[in-house]
This record gives structure tokens, sequence and C-alpha cells, in this order.
């Protein structure tokens, strides 16, 4: 390359030196400090040149070269030099060094310009710098070169002993290297794969919004569709508990729902709004119906055959599997009516045995308990020495200690007892005390009341698609036996007794009974109520006749036999002794007990009439039996004790009956006393 400048910029003077450069040749080897130098090529040497720290980097124009690759000369010295441009001659010996000029203006330098044998590019530099090539032959610049050899050696030397390391870190930086590559390449496949992955994204981004246009559209069809199909739709876990599963709270659950279905499909069907759904679905309802239909069948019909079975409780079945799914039979009725009546009339059949035999056997039981036997001279004129001779009960007592017919006593506690129950059969059973007739009266009165208010109460909620008049109508097909049954115990009882108190007490009961059906709401035993009434009124006013009639007999009987037996204290007359008469102790207890009893009664009973007439025989009665004195006196005294001890019995009744007994005999006492 400096040659190409120096031919660009060439001076006669520096043509003239190029001659005088050492050149070496193959031949001649040049021997340095350190023994001989390998030689290189010319090519490298050239190379070597290039690579020089003083290399120009300035190329010089406007040379051209010949066929024979010589340079134009004339036409660069013809060329005058730019000023601006340094000698090259200076720049050349400020490259080789400071030598001797050769190049002065001597007449030498004006000879013409010889050309070399050879090129340039044909100088064998041996590897050395311009500089350590020029200064071969100056001994300042030998030393300075084999300094810079030495210093090159112990840089080698040096190089040597740390190559190891110089390779490890080789090593490491070719790891390194290796490593780059593979984080590279890792690097790469994670772009491509993030590129994969965004665009997935891309298309589920697409799917999603294509989803969601889907969905929204779905919901506007559903909020259309949903309540229509809502309206006709079952579900299946719904037909699957109607067919397959237990009668329970769930099934009954499922078939009110299967109903509600039913009703609005019908509703719809007949409408004009229905749609073609609705025909796909009419035949499966009408399948679940019909299944429906045939459990609820046999499940009625088992429980109805398990109130057959002996000693069972009827009112357990009742409430707790009949009662408790009362929509069976509502949705029987709907369903399949006529199968509904058939299975109404077998329930009415098996509960009219079922009250018969439980009614009979108990009816058994309350004829055990020993009733006062009946005598016809248990009257208050009756004679009493044949009352206490013939009304003799088992175990040797007398039944006028046992038994007063006349006294009330504690008979009432029997009305005024809060208790409601009724005396169980086993208790009848082992009772062996004597009791009046209005015990077994009253409990069989008593179960008769809860039993029809039960099944009434049960007929009512159960049969719930019939109407009151017909289920009043069932429950008295049901009982028409047990009314029969008592009022055959009523009859039995009073038929033969003069026992008023008795047949009273009896009719008290009886009212309360019907009072307490009319709290209940109980309308079926009314009939019942009233034809045992017809039973006791008229046998009360029989036996109260019977009275009358006994005091009406005393009073006609005439001669000392007649007035011995009447007498209170067992004389033949009451000529010396004005005590009240026995008999007056009876009626004044009779009186009494029909007074208490009566304290409530209404104007309407038979009761005030019958007592009327008892009362006017009686008073007929004393005033003949006072006659038999023979003082006036005497006989006013006999009077007034007598209406005295009535008086005095009957202080504590009350009523409107009451006040006017007493207001009688309060006059009887005045006439009395006036008279005396």
């Amino acid at each position: 390359m400096w040659r190409d400048r120096i031919s660009g910029q060439s001076t006669p003077s520096s043509v003239n030196r190029a001659p005088s450069l050492p050149r070496r040749t193959s031949s001649q080897q040049p021997q340095g400090p350190y023994g001989s130098r390998p030689r290189t090529s010319s090519r490298a040497s050239s190379t070597s040149l290039l690579v020089t720290p003083n290399e120009s980097t300035t190329t010089l124009g406007g040379v051209s070269r010949d066929s024979n690759g010589l340079g134009l000369g004339q036409t660069s010295r013809q060329r005058p030099r730019p000023s601006n441009v340094t000698d090259p001659t200076e720049v050349l010996r400020g490259i080789i060094g400071d030598q001797p000029s050769v190049f002065d203006d001597s007449p030498a330098s004006n000879a013409p310009i010889v050309k070399p044998p050879k090129l340039v590019e044909a100088i064998d530099f041996c590897d050395l710098s311009l500089e350590a090539f020029a200064a071969e032959g100056d001994p300042s610049q030998l030393s300075r070169d084999t300094k810079r050899i030495e210093v090159n050696a112990r840089t080698v030397e040096q190089f040597e002993q740390e190559q190891g390391r110089f390779q490890d870190l080789h090593t490491a930086i070719t790891g390194c290297e290796d490593v780059s590559k593979s984080v590279e390449q890792y690097l790469n496949d994670f772009q491509a794969e993030l590129g994969a992955v965004s665009a997935e994204i891309e298309t589920l981004q697409s799917r999603s919004t294509q989803l969601n246009a889907m969905l929204e559209n779905r919901r506007n069809v559903e909020r259309l569709l949903g309540p229509a199909l809502e309206e006709i739709s079952i579900s299946p876990r719904t037909m699957r508990t109607i067919v397959e599963g237990p009668i329970d709270e769930s099934w009954v659950r499922a078939l009110n729902e299967i109903d509600a279905r039913t009703s609005s499909i019908e509703a719809k069907a007949s409408s004009s709004d229905g749609f073609k759904a609705i025909e796909d679905v009419r035949p499966l309802l009408a399948d679940v119906k019909n299944k429906a239909t045939e459990r609820i069948r046999d499940y009625l019909v088992s429980q109805i055959r398990a109130m057959r079975s002996p000693n069972i409780n009827s009112q357990i079945i009742q409430q707790q599997r009949l009662v408790k799914f009362k929509d069976l039979y509502t949705y029987l009725s709907k369903a399949h009516s006529t199968l509904a009546g058939e299975i109404a009339q077998a329930y009415v059949n098996t509960m009219r045995w079922y009250y018969t035999s439980n009614f009979t056997r108990y009816l058994q039981a309350l004829e055990k308990i020993k009733v006062y036997p009946s005598d016809r001279n248990e009257v208050l004129g009756g004679d009493p020495s044949s009352h206490r001779s013939g009304n003799i009960l088992p175990g040797g007592r007398a039944g006028s200690a046992a038994h007063d017919p006349f006294s009330l006593g504690r008979r009432i506690d029997i009305i005024r007892n809060s208790n409601q129950q009724a005396l169980s059969s086993y208790l009848a059973e082992q009772d062996s005390s004597y009791h009046g007739i209005e015990v077994p009266f009253r409990n069989f009165n008593v179960a008769l009341v809860d039993n029809v208010s039960a099944e009434y109460s049960f007929l009512t909620e159960f049969f719930s698609p019939f109407t009151f008049h017909e289920i009043s109508r069932k429950v008295v097909e049901i009982f028409q036996p047990v009314f029969a049954m008592g009022q055959t115990l009523t009859k039995k009882l009073i038929e033969n007794t003069t026992d008023s108190l008795g047949i009273l007490i009896c009719v008290r009961l009886n009212q309360h009974s019907a009072f307490e059906l009319q709290r209940r709401k109980i309308p079926v035993a009314e009939s019942y109520i009233n034809g045992i009434n017809m039973y006791l009124w008229p046998r009360f006013q029989v036996i109260m006749d019977l009275h009358g009639e006994s005091l009406k007999r005393a009073g006609t009987n005439t001669g000392r036999s007649a007035v011995s037996a009447l007498s209170l204290v067992g004389g033949d007359d009451l000529k010396h002794s004005s005590a009240p008469h026995f008999l007056t102790q009876r009626f004044g207890q009779l009186l009494h007990g029909i007074l208490v009893l009566s304290s409530d009664a209404g104007d309407d009973e038979p009761v005030a009439n019958s007592l009327a007439r008892l009362r006017a025989e009686f008073d007929t009665l004393l005033t003949k039996l006072s006659r038999n004195g023979t003082d006036a006196k005497r006989r006013e005294r006999f009077l007034f004790n007598n209406y005295s001890l009535i008086m005095t019995i009957i202080s504590d009744t009350k009523g409107k009956l009451a006040n006017e007994q007493r207001q009688h005999f309060d006059e009887m006492l005045k006439n009395c006393s006036k008279r005396s």
C-alpha cells in the first residue's frame, strides 16, 4: 500500500531512492540477535505491512497504470503538488527513522529514473515492520529490537505460564457461549410458543365472544320459554317418587306437584293459548295419574283392612296414617270419584263393625256393675216395713241402709265431677260395689260422645271433598248400632225403677252430653240425645205420678192400721204427738234432691208440673193427718212442724223452681201461724 502512496505523490528524488533499499532474496536470510528468522512469502510480507501501526489510511488518487503495471511518472511530475499536502519524503523519513539523507538536491538526483528489476511487492520484509526493517543496520535500532524481542519472549513465557487459566477462561467462555445458544434456543422456542399461546388466546377470545352471544340469546329464549315450560314440565325425580317411592311426606309433596301440573296443563289445553308441547305431555301425565291412583287405592285399602285387626286402636291409624296423608283422598276424589266413593263406603262399613264390636264388649263390662235393685215400695207412700225387709242386697246389708232412693246425698258428684273420662272395661268388671243407675248410663254415654266426636272430626278432615251433610249421614250410619245399644241400655235401666232422683240425674247427664256436643260442634248425635230424653222424661213423670198416687192411697186409707203405718213415732194415732211425720222427711229429701238437680232447669221442663202435683198430694195428706188430732192448736202445731222441716231441708237450694217451692211453703207456714 505504501508503494501506491509513494507512486501517487512521487518525486524524482524518491524514485532514485528505491534501488538503495536493501533487498533480500530467497537465498539470503537475515540474522537477528536470536538466530535466523524464518522467511515467509512476499504476500505475507505485504500483509504484515498492511497491519502495521504506521499504515496510512489515506488513499492517493490520480495514479494510473499502463498495461505493464508501471506508474505514469511523467504525468505525476508535470503536475504541481498541492500546498496542503506534506512532502512524501518527509512522510517516509518519519516512518523509517532519521537516516543519512540520500535525498538531496545533488545533480545525481536528477538522473533519469531506472525501472527496478522487481516491483516493491517483491521485497521480503521477513515478518518485520517497516521501522524494524529499515533500522536493521542501525545498532541502536538493533538494540531496541533486541529488547523488544526479549520483552516479547517474556510475554510469550508469561502467556505459556498463564495458558491454563486462559484455557479455563476459554472453556468458560465456550460454555457460556453454549449456554447462551441454549438460552437463545429456549427463548426462540418460548417466543414461538408464546406466539402460539397468543394465537390460542385470540381464538379463545373470539370463541368466548361467540359463547357470550349464544348465552345471552339462550337467556333471552329461556326468559320467554322458561315459565311456559315450567308449567308443563315434571322432574324425573318427582316421577320416580310417584312410581317407586314409599308413601310418606315426600310422596305427598310429589303428588301435589303432579296435581298442580295437571291442573295447569288442562287449563292451557282448554284455552286458546295452548301449544303443541302440551299434547306431548298429556299422555305421560295420564300414565302418572293412573299410577298414583292405583298406589293411593292400595294404601287406603291396607289401612282400612288394618282397622279390622283385633285389639287395634283405630285413632292411631286415623291420626298417624290417614289424616297425615289426607291429600291422598282429596287427589283420589278428583282423579277417580267412583273409586273414592267406594273407598269411603268401605271405611264406613269397617268403622261400623269396629264401633259395634267394641261398644258391645264395653256394654257387657258395664252390665257387670252392680246397680241397686228396684222395688215397687220405693215411693213416698210405700210401706217402710216391707221396704226394709224386701230390699236386702247381697252381702247381708239392708237396701235402706246402703241406698236411700229419696236422698240425693253424694250422687250429685257424678254431675259436678270435672273428669270427662269414661270408666274402662277392666275397672268396670273389677268393681264390686253398688251404684245407682246413673253410673252405667254416664260411662256409656261419655264413651259414646268421645268416639262420635273423634270420628266426626276425622271424617270432616280426611273426607274433605264431602259436604257436612254427607259426613253427618256417614257418621250416623257408622254409629247407628251403637245408638241402638245406648237406647237399649237406658230402657233397661229405667223401665222397672222408681228411682226418680236417678232418672233426673240421667236427664242432667244427657243434657250435659248435648251441651258438650254443641261445644265441640258435633251435630250428628242430636237425634240420639233427643231419643234418650224421650225415654227419661216420660219415665220421670211416671215415677212422680207413682209418688203422688202412693200419697193419695195413704190418705184414703182409714182405720187404725193405716195410721199406725204412717206414724213416725210408731204410736196408734197423732193425739199425743205433734212431731213431723216421717213422710215429711221423705218428701223433703226428695224435694231437695229434685230442686238441687233442677237449679238450672228451664221453664219447658216437666219437673215443675210433676212437682206441683206431688206437692198438692202431700199437702192433702198432711191436712188429713192433722185432722186426727183432738185439739186444733195441736193440729196447727203439727202442720207448722212439718212445713218447718221441709223449709229447713230445702233452705240451701237455688234456682227459679226452688224459689217457687220455698215461697209456697212459706205461705203455708204463715197460714199455720195465723190459725194458731
